[in-house]
């Protein structure tokens, strides 16, 4: 299975669970941050709203990525992050519960395409093997990342190489995470983040701090 067709699965499960167990869809704290994901027009972002994936009508790429850091990137990166607008994804797996990242509306896109390159040059700093995030484990402290020569998916600890091979594929990966439930926790925002994202780019930040730590 390709990993659009495994994605597409994904998302038609996490929608069914919710509709089957609260009749409802899916609800996220936005932070004012307007989306096409958002169901109801006249919802208040500052609130949580309810909420469904978009599938764009034009898939979006990461080609300006790879021609920033001269590096062919893996297809999958576009399939997993090009193909929706969505809120992230909770699950619960063989290895813990955790989240999926995704991008919220074009400039959360925008965002999550500069952090990857950030994510890139530290790896190309590190002197390991370029990978790239896909997700977060447990209370965030551990990365899923996805080896760009092959597509294979790992959980990765910031500032080190990635230490377990999780699936050969994304797709593989996908179909062995369940959809989990969860209530939305408005989160906790910080003035100094410079791309801030509500939810899983706070994770996202604290993985990279902890980073860059390690590099002092």
């Amino acid at each position: 299975m390709s990993c659009s067709s495994a994605f597409d699965n994904f998302f038609k499960q996490y929608l069914n669970v919710y509709q089957s167990s609260l009749s409802e869809l899916p609800r996220y704290y936005p932070l004012g941050e307007a989306s096409p994901c958002v169901a109801d027009d006249d919802a208040d972002l500052d609130d949580a709203v309810f909420w469904q994936p978009h599938k764009r009508q034009t898939p979006a790429d990461f080609d300006n990525v790879a021609k920033a850091l001269e590096l062919e990137l893996h297809v999958d990166i576009n399939a997993f992050y090009g193909r929706y607008y969505s809120a992230p994804l909770n699950f619960t797996s063989p290895w813990g519960e955790g989240e999926l990242l995704q991008a919220w509306n074009q400039q959360d896109f925008e965002y999550l395409q500069q952090n990857m390159i950030g994510h890139l040059m530290m790896k190309q700093k590190l002197k390991h093997q370029p990978t790239w995030f896909i997700g977060v484990l447990g209370e965030g402290d551990q990365m899923l990342t996805v080896d760009n020569s092959d597509g294979s998916v790992w959980i990765e600890i910031p500032g080190d190489k990635p230490k377990q091979q999780l699936a050969s594929s994304i797709a593989e990966f996908i179909e062995q995470l369940q959809v989990i439930i969860k209530p939305p926790v408005a989160p906790i925002q910080e003035q100094d983040v410079v791309h801030e994202h509500p939810g899983i780019w706070a994770r996202i930040k604290i993985m990279w701090g902890n980073l860059m730590g390690h590099q002092k």
